[in-house]
């Protein structure tokens, strides 16, 4: 009967240590992306699908304990970000979190991290220097930044740990310049434009803009908050990017990091990215859109705009 009574106890003690090792092993830190809604042409903007290729990779690696979801905009429930550790938002401008200012800002005095790519970094001016120089260290600036699309050589903060594991990344996209930076602003990838590198220049541009020219600017950036961290990425804009590896990888790592984890020696595992799973979860844009490619070399070749000053900028398609 003793035997029988240690056995019985033994097996209850093992059983407590294996569920406790499971319950350990299970709790992981959790991510939420708030994409938002369509925008732009097929293969552009991409939010629902660049978010959800995203957390689909974060979701799929093992060296880092972490939970992905995807929210479409601003979530109906608010309390699903009470335990986020970070979060992430890919829309036009403030279409997503204009319906959360002081829920936001309560989270990111607790120490949420957050992360804002693409159009996401663009508010109006007010809220920039309210919300987004605090949150995440900088914004695109009315009538002081410039979004044109141009081929950036990427370089990765070598001294930062978002740099783990990232190697060469040079791409075209429509990188943001000249964004308004906090002071304590941390540079996480910055590439030099130049009139080489330049495809064309857009909608806005500047005499800061026009004067940046061979100057490095950090296209992805991070700050270190008193509680938390934060970050921005200006690129994004077109979605065949994300196939990149370096390209994906330091963005997940800049994840990763504003969730206050640390990133990887090798950085955050990532597998490679095919065609069909580019195509995945995109908008519906049009009866018959085009199937997006995976990035082609070739498409580096281009010949370069001109880089023109503020004047000639608004000048341009008036009538002599």
């Amino acid at each position: 009967m003793k035997v029988k009574k240690y056995f019985y106890q033994l097996l209850v003690v093992l059983m407590s240590i294996c569920f406790i090792g499971c319950a350990t092993a299970e709790k992981k830190t959790k991510i939420v992306f708030l994409y938002g809604a369509r925008s732009h042409g097929p293969g552009d903007h991409e939010f629902r699908a660049g978010s959800m290729l995203l957390a689909k990779h974060l979701n799929a690696q093992n060296a880092v304990p972490v939970e992905a979801i995807t929210v479409a905009g601003w979530p109906k429930d608010e309390t699903i970000l009470d335990d986020a550790a970070a979060i992430i938002i890919y829309s036009d401008a403030t279409t997503v979190v204009q319906n959360g200012w002081e829920k936001m800002d309560a989270l990111t005095k607790k120490g949420v991290g957050v992360m804002l790519m693409h159009y996401a970094v663009h508010p109006e001016i007010e809220k920039g220097e309210q919300y987004f120089l605090p949150w995440i260290g900088g914004y695109f600036r009315n009538n002081y930044s410039v979004n044109p699309f141009w081929m950036a050589d990427i370089k990765p903060n070598i001294h930062h740990q978002c740099s783990h594991g990232v190697g060469e990344i040079k791409t075209i996209d429509e990188f943001y310049f000249n964004i308004k930076y906090a002071e304590t602003m941390i540079p996480l990838g910055v590439a030099t434009p130049s009139d080489k590198n330049l495809v064309r220049v857009t909608n806005l541009w500047t005499v800061e803009g026009y004067n940046s020219k061979d100057k490095p600017q950090a296209l992805l950036w991070g700050i270190q908050r008193e509680k938390g961290r934060g970050a921005g990425f200006t690129g994004g804009h077109h979605h065949h990017n994300w196939a990149i590896d370096n390209y994906r990888k330091l963005v997940l790592n800049t994840i990763v990091w504003v969730a206050g984890l640390e990133v990887p020696k090798d950085g955050v595992p990532t597998y490679t990215v095919t065609e069909d799973e580019l195509n995945e979860n995109l908008d519906v844009k049009g009866p018959t859109p085009k199937r997006i490619l995976l990035p082609d070399p070739k498409r580096l070749e281009f010949t370069p705009g001109p880089w023109i000053t503020k004047e000639e900028h608004l000048n341009r398609g008036k009538k002599k």
